[in-house]
């Protein structure tokens, strides 16, 4: 177990470590079995980030020319779909070199955009680098001058692999071997926010020059089943709307158009660029403000203000009869609040729904930008 722990709020949140660490730790304990013929039950490893994580070696099966162990993956307090899975290793001679490679439940990359060839293993660079050094160093440490080869295997791989990004990303065959601290923080932005880089760069190597982003499943669902869109030519942001377009724009996209919920794209309306709750919630202060300044009374805005959801909102604005004014009015500032923060780098346009009322804000460009799919 790894005794280090972050703050999130109020909470105090235990950290775990990647399926990287698991596979470099795996790999060590396996190496020092093969070259010393002794049975290793527990490993050390240093990860990138300078963390020391002891964990217990698992299924080991010793023979003449390779030793194969596991190590179980804890995840800590992050809700992670490969927590609790088994990550293995199995070491052999080689004649010369140090060779990684991945074995069944590893997957293989079969688009380009991603950090490895098209063919090999998705095993990340960091990671593959870690066991690299673990094979040397045990191969040093044991006086062995020949080569070895880990084989980095996962039995539930295929299965998870469903749960992830792995398929829409060109990775088939199981899941991506992880990790550039060999720590995994409960609840890391981070970590959403370089998957979403790493989708960008697919649809990068693809030539691709437009882009379409929504927040979620909603978004999505509503593209496939309102304007005919494939739910695989979309991106996710989840809630980095703002770091999103940052990305697009460094990647050299010509174009994004996002699409999602009024619940969420209302807060562009007060300049908020990531919609998590937690931030900032703003979408009953965008539609007051939109309401106000399309002459709505001071009642009308406390009842806005008061409102829990958007939908209760917007039945307000109908009721009072000022609903196309103020949606226009939100339409401007939304479309204001992407502009600013594309700076011109980038066409940007933007499509927001309920479920009731169907499209309620579209940008001008939003028409043409959807031709662009078709």
């Amino acid at each position: 177990m790894l005794e280090k722990y972050v703050s999130k709020g109020s909470k105090k949140l235990r950290c775990g470590f990647t399926t990287g660490t698991c596979a470099a730790a795996a790999s060590a304990g396996a190496a020092r079995m093969l070259l010393s013929g002794k049975v290793i039950e527990n490993i050390t490893v240093i990860t990138p980030s300078g963390n020391s994580v002891t964990v217990g070696l698992t299924d080991i099966k010793k023979e003449n020319d390779y030793v194969s162990c596991a190590v179980q993956k804890d995840s800590g307090d992050d809700p992670d779909v490969t927590d609790k899975i088994l990550v293995y290793s199995t070491v052999s001679y080689e004649k010369s070199g140090i060779t990684v490679d991945g074995g069944e439940g590893v997957g293989r990359v079969t688009k380009n955009g991603l950090k490895q060839q098209i063919g090999e293993a998705a095993i990340n660079p960091v990671p593959r680098k870690m066991i690299e050094e673990q094979l040397k160093t045990a191969a040093s440490d044991y006086s062995y001058d020949g080569g070895l080869k880990a084989v980095i295997s996962v039995p539930m791989g295929i299965q998870i692999a469903k749960k992830t990004f792995n398929p829409r990303l060109g990775i088939e065959g199981g899941i991506s071997i992880l990790g550039t601290t060999g720590i995994v923080e409960p609840m890391s932005e981070q970590a959403l926010i370089d998957t979403i880089s790493v989708e960008l760069d697919v649809r990068k190597a693809q030539n691709e020059e437009f882009i379409i982003v929504t927040p979620g499943n909603y978004g999505q669902d509503f593209l496939r089943d309102n304007l005919g869109i494939a739910v695989d030519k979309c991106v996710k942001c989840s809630n980095f709307i703002g770091d999103t377009i940052d990305m697009c724009i460094e990647k050299g996209f010509k174009s994004m158009l996002l699409v999602g919920h009024i619940g969420k794209l209302s807060k562009l309306g007060c300049t908020i660029y990531n919609t998590h709750s937690r931030y900032a919630d703003g979408r009953m202060e965008a539609f007051a403000l939109c309401a106000a300044l399309c002459g709505a009374e001071r009642q009308v805005l406390d009842n806005i203000l008061g409102c829990i959801t958007t939908d209760a909102a917007l039945e307000i604005l109908k009721k009072e009869g000022i609903f196309d004014e103020t949606i226009k009015m939100l339409e401007k500032r939304i479309d204001r609040s992407l502009k600013l923060r594309a700076k011109g780098s980038i066409e940007i346009g933007m499509i927001t729904f309920s479920e009731e009322y169907g499209i309620l804000c579209k940008t001008e460009n939003a028409d043409n930008m959807l031709e662009k799919l078709k």
